[in-house]
């Protein structure tokens, strides 16, 4: 693309050609101008092509110079305007400058005189469209700022999806992206559409015809393409989208994509755009961190809830706030029957997934506010927050049930069909140390196993035992 092509663009309205030619010969090296016989001319250019500045006499036939300066004011306020004049008062050009004319200029007209204010006037303006470009680059890094909080991948797409929205002049995304919590599986996030439509894409773009994501690499606008194909499966015909890939240093992987708007993306919104993913690939890159440093310290890599250096500190925090608020605490020791045959007929890794299956099953049977573990094997602990010893086992007697009540998947062989005995102990009347409540629920849980398993048994039964 030449310079020319780049330049601004000049209007020259006067019906003397001489003057529309010496003004050409003035500033043509400094813009692309074009030339108008008449007001009217004029208006009927700037509707097919906007211009910055507009170079018009005073007085012609039509449209009077002061006529089209208030047109142009009006409806192209972004545009400036000198005026040309062969009888310039003080009056008339206080005037000008009032009705919003950035300057004037009295005939006959002087080449250097003109070009130097040309140049002044288009030098003021890409000045100011530098500093608003620099404002909005401004805006949107203090809106990236809420990416830095996000320290799960999740939330750093759907975030990164809510920033691209709110900078860029669209008003419908879609956010999908591989969840590394979950191997082998999506994650999507959604903006602008009714419930029910999300509901039909979250199935489409997960279920039925999962996307690459992997073949994005560079952002674009794409007129065609997979999720285009899984949107008209579904009823929608989406157009052009901007295909925003975000990618960790690690496993982390997804795409934003927006849907375009009538009048596209200009060169400026797809910087912008730019702007947003490289902090939103730094949020991603810091959640990775954090995510493999949680893994290594609380995390159990097996089953994904916490693990018994977690518990241990989360027994002596909720102890200690158990004791100030006065307030009870329920331990929960879960362990498996027989869960050794599990592993001796199907193999450790169906082992494995069964443990996985089973830690949702308990999630789902607690709080947020509780704590899971795993202590250790096929063992699992509860901390149950605000719970008194008859809740915790009125709790316990539910997660027996929903094991038993569950099928695990047994890889090719038929499901599996399991059952778990429950030890459930109680702060302060079963013990009031972290240690003694552990031990306590832990000896009630073989005291389950001896009553013959699939069962629960407090602490307080052992003393009656």
């Amino acid at each position: 693309m030449t310079a020319v092509q780049t330049a601004a663009r000049v209007l020259v309205v006067d019906d003397d050609r001489l003057i529309r030619e010496m003004v050409r010969d003035a500033i043509e090296d400094r813009a692309r101008v074009e030339s108008c016989e008449t007001g009217e001319a004029a208006l009927d250019a700037l509707a097919r092509e906007p211009a910055d500045l507009v170079i018009s006499d005073l007085t012609m036939p039509g449209i009077s110079g002061t006529d089209l300066l208030e047109r142009v004011r009006r409806e192209y306020p972004g545009t400036d305007f000198i005026l040309l004049t062969a009888h310039a008062t003080v009056e008339s050009a206080v005037g000008a400058l009032r009705m919003g004319a950035a300057d004037y200029i009295v005939k006959p007209i002087h080449a250097e005189e003109l070009a130097l204010l040309v140049e002044r006037i288009l030098a003021r303006r890409r000045l100011l469209e530098e500093n608003a470009r620099l404002r909005d680059e401004l805006r949107t890094l203090d809106a990236c700022r809420t990416l830095v909080r996000c320290l799960d991948p999740g939330e750093v797409y759907a975030v990164a999806l809510d920033l691209l929205l709110g900078t860029l002049p669209s008003d419908r995304g879609i956010a999908l992206f591989h969840r590394t919590s979950l191997p082998m599986t999506d994650g999507v996030a959604f903006r602008g559409f009714e419930e029910g439509e999300a509901r039909r894409l979250r199935a489409a773009l997960l279920q039925d015809k999962p996307l690459e994501l992997d073949t994005y690499r560079e952002l674009g606008v794409l007129g065609d393409g997979e999720l285009h194909e899984a949107l008209r499966e579904v009823g929608f015909e989406p157009g052009r989208l901007l295909a925003v890939p975000l990618r960790g240093r690690e496993t982390e992987a997804g795409v934003v994509w927006l849907f375009e708007p009538l009048g596209g993306f200009s060169t400026e919104q797809l910087e912008s755009a730019r702007l947003v993913a490289g902090h939103a690939e730094l949020a991603l890159q810091n959640a990775e961190r954090y995510h493999q440093a949680k893994e290594r310290a609380f995390v159990d890599d097996v089953t994904e809830v916490y693990n018994a250096r977690f518990l241990l500190q989360a027994t002596e925090h909720e102890i200690q706030r158990a004791e100030r608020y006065e307030k009870p605490l329920t331990v929960l020791f879960l362990d498996l029957d027989r869960f050794k045959l599990v592993n001796d007929r199907h193999g450790h890794l169906v082992g494995s997934n069964v443990l996985r299956q089973l830690s949702r099953v308990l999630e789902d049977c607690i709080r947020q506010v509780d704590t899971l573990a795993r202590y250790g094997g096929d063992e699992f602990t509860i901390l149950l927050v605000d719970t008194d010893a008859r809740e915790g086992l009125a709790i316990a007697e539910r997660i027996r049930r929903m094991v038993a009540e569950t099928f695990f998947e047994g890889g090719q062989a038929a499901p599996i069909r399991l059952t778990v005995s429950i030890g459930v102990s109680a702060y302060p009347q079963d013990a009031r140390d972290r240690d003694g409540l552990l031990d306590a629920a832990d000896k009630a849980m073989y005291r389950a196993k001896s009553l013959g398993r699939d069962t629960c048994c407090a602490a307080s039964e052992l003393s009656e035992g």
